[in-house]
């Protein structure tokens, strides 16, 4: 692989951090996924101030990766592909503002690089009603407690993951099996 100084970071929020760090840490030049939290105005949150509803922060993902091996937009495809961007502050039984669709861009590049997706999508129809994702500039990432970190490998016979995480898992690795690790 290659140094870090060719390393990029991508802050992605599909609803619970679980199952987003599980599928963005299975992908080939993804370095690492970091369960967090973006988006508010509180500084340094927990998980239950988050889940207080009362910070504003969404439940994200901060992937670092290789952009020689995988692009921002192919990150950006999975993103809109592995949750359903047309509910706002709900993904499945997940409901609340830390669960939404939400995109944090860390330059100009990205930002262009969301908005042209998104359009597109919205053009080609994807969905079966309107994308509500957010696509804001990054101003803080906060890391989640470390007992969010790698939670689907260490958890993978607790029930949300064996009934929501495990078959979202599969779908995405049937789907995008030429990008996986």
């Amino acid at each position: 692989m290659k140094n870090n100084d060719s390393m990029q970071t991508a802050v992605f929020g599909s609803g619970c951090f679980w199952c987003a760090e599980a599928i963005f840490s299975q992908l080939e030049g993804v370095k690492s996924v970091m369960p967090g939290y973006a988006g508010g105005h509180t500084p340094n949150p927990t998980y239950q101030q988050v889940c207080s509803d009362t910070t504003g922060h969404a439940e994200v993902v901060k992937i670092e990766f290789d952009p020689a091996v995988i692009t921002y937009a192919d990150l950006l495809e999975i993103f809109w592909q592995t949750h359903d961007p047309t509910t706002p502050n709900r993904q499945g039984n997940d409901i609340g503002s830390q669960y939404r669709s939400i995109v944090l861009y860390s330059n100009e590049e990205q930002k262009q690089a969301a908005q042209h997706l998104l359009e597109e999508l919205g053009k080609e129809k994807k969905f079966s009603a309107p994308i509500v994702t957010e696509i804001v500039p990054l101003e803080e990432f906060y890391p989640a407690e470390d007992y969010h970190k790698d939670y689907y490998l260490r958890n993978k016979m607790q029930p949300y993951c064996q009934f929501v995480i495990s078959p979202k898992l599969a779908k995405f690795r049937k789907k995008y099996q030429e990008k996986l690790a």
